[in-house]
């Protein structure tokens, strides 16, 4: 899917991965990509979720609430012809964690890319309580750099990256083997 353009809401309510963050994320990932399952919590335009699956990933869940940006994603699932591996889910953060629990799943890379300064706790909680991160998945949390994330255990930072005014956190529940 390499050089391909992908389209992004209009507007303010949605801020998209900066192109040199997005590549810095997926040279840190490197080999963990490759047959992950993948959650993109806060789609915006699907950009970390469809970078994913063109590195290798089996498949991706992509979830917003606003209507235009889950207008975008899915034109842009159907640029990419990943229809079979995307899924677009339009709903609160909280609702889709439960509906993917309650189907079973489990993911091995989670991307939370939430509105600045939001609270990460609840969806950390949801995630964890739910089994939705396989015991040697990772989360990984851009943020704004002044205002790092709040997680709490058992997830466990393993590494930090700072670029211009967002943040990269890398987390992985406390017993999990791999590191970033």
């Amino acid at each position: 899917m390499r050089s391909r353009k992908l389209k992004a809401p209009e507007g303010m309510d949605t801020r998209p991965t900066a192109d040199r963050v997005k590549e810095a994320l997926f040279s840190i990932l490197g080999s963990r990509i490759y047959g992950a399952r993948v959650l993109d919590l806060y789609g915006g335009s699907g950009a970390l979720a469809l970078e994913a699956l063109s590195r290798g990933a089996d498949s991706a869940v992509i979830c917003d609430l606003s209507a235009k940006a889950c207008a975008v994603i899915q034109e842009n699932i159907d640029t990419l012809n990943c229809g079979d591996r995307a899924k677009l889910l339009r709903m609160k953060d909280t609702a889709a964690l439960s509906a993917l629990q309650k189907k079973g799943d489990a993911f091995d890379l989670i991307f939370l890319d939430p509105p600045y300064r939001m609270s990460t706790v609840p969806v950390c909680q949801a995630i964890i309580e739910g089994g939705l991160l396989n015991p040697e998945g990772m989360i990984v949390v851009e943020h704004d750099r002044n205002t790092p994330p709040d997680i709490l255990p058992p997830l466990r930072q393993t590494d930090h990256r700072e670029y211009g005014a967002a943040g990269l956190g890398f987390y992985q529940l406390e017993n999990g083997e791999a590191d970033a």
